[in-house]
């Protein structure tokens, strides 16, 4: 039986990690109670006795938490974007070409942000295969439910009292320095930032990122990129769906409550749509985090997850 801690369980995505675990038979949750779990000295001594420890924390703290392992048998998985782009983590998105070795092999696993995860997903592929080149400048619009901005926007967007314009779509990141895009420029390897549009809508799961690309851009055609996704994808995970839209509408919810993605494309012969839908509390987040402790664990990557067939 392993050992698991949660640094940060009252979290969103530390409180969704909790509840899946702890149907495990195969795990141990070492849990503090709600006077000790920000004491340092508590969470020290449970974060060196834990086989495999998530960090559900803001950027700093987890910096600070990873300061504290003295045992070297200790598998951190880091939900934060503190080490995202540090060369010495794993970055834990292991259906991109080259990274499932790295996470197996690695006690460092920086957990992928939600909309990075669709963006990285659908680009990373187009880079790796050479159809498109690192320089190309890039767009990309997601579109998430309101659990993606933690328990603050959760208790806004579910009161009998929130402004009536939170009924309709947001869109913020309006600076273009949103906190995914050095994660999304990193692993992909692209050379500029792409145009970042995040929306934040009034349902509560569910993510759809889109990046919209020129035929004239790509080295293949519509038919050459359905390919390339169809040999990336073909575990349990992320899958290519090559389908037809939903009466000419795609639902952001299609994937609410699992933690697999479903990559598609659409388009024509001259504007092409790159397509990955999620949960973005599943491969978002506490899925894709789970998918990485049962990778460290040496058990099957799906355990414990909901994924369709």
């Amino acid at each position: 039986m392993y050992n698991v801690f949660i640094d940060g369980s009252a979290g969103t995505t530390g409180l969704k990690i909790v509840e899946r675990l702890s149907a495990r038979k195969d795990l141990n949750l070492i849990l503090l109670s709600e006077e000790k779990r920000k004491d340092i000295n508590a969470r020290k001594e449970a974060i060196n006795k834990a086989d495999v420890a998530f960090l559900c924390l803001p950027d700093q703290a987890s910096i600070e938490a990873v300061s504290l392992i003295e045992n070297d048998n200790v598998k951190v998985i880091d939900t934060s974007t503190a080490h995202r782009t540090n060369a010495d983590w794993a970055y834990g998105f292991p259906e991109i070409e080259g990274l499932r070795n790295k996470i197996v092999k690695s006690k460092r696993i920086a957990n992928p942000g939600c909309h990075a995860s669709g963006f990285i997903a659908l680009v990373s592929p187009l880079i790796n295969a050479g159809v498109i080149d690192k320089s190309i400048n890039l767009s990309c619009f997601s579109i998430t439910g309101y659990t993606g901005g933690g328990k603050k926007m959760i208790a806004e967007y579910e009161s009998e009292e929130k402004p009536v314009f939170y009924g309709a779509p947001r869109q913020y990141g309006l600076s273009q320095t949103h906190k995914h895009l050095p994660e999304m420029v990193a692993v992909c390897g692209l050379e500029n930032q792409p145009i970042f549009c995040p929306i934040v809508a009034d349902f509560d799961r569910g993510m759809e990122v889109a990046v919209p690309l020129f035929a004239k851009d790509l080295k293949t055609n519509l038919q050459g990129v359905k390919d390339i996704y169809k040999n990336a994808y073909n575990g349990k995970m992320v899958k290519f769906k090559d389908c037809a839209d939903e009466n000419g509408f795609l639902s952001s919810m299609s994937m609410r409550g699992r933690d697999d993605m479903e990559i598609s494309v659409f388009g024509n012969d001259q504007r092409i749509i790159l397509c990955a839908r999620f949960d973005n509390l599943g491969k978002g987040a506490s899925g894709a985090a789970i998918q990485n402790m049962n990778l460290l664990l040496g058990i099957d990557e799906t355990t414990g997850l909901n994924v369709g067939e």
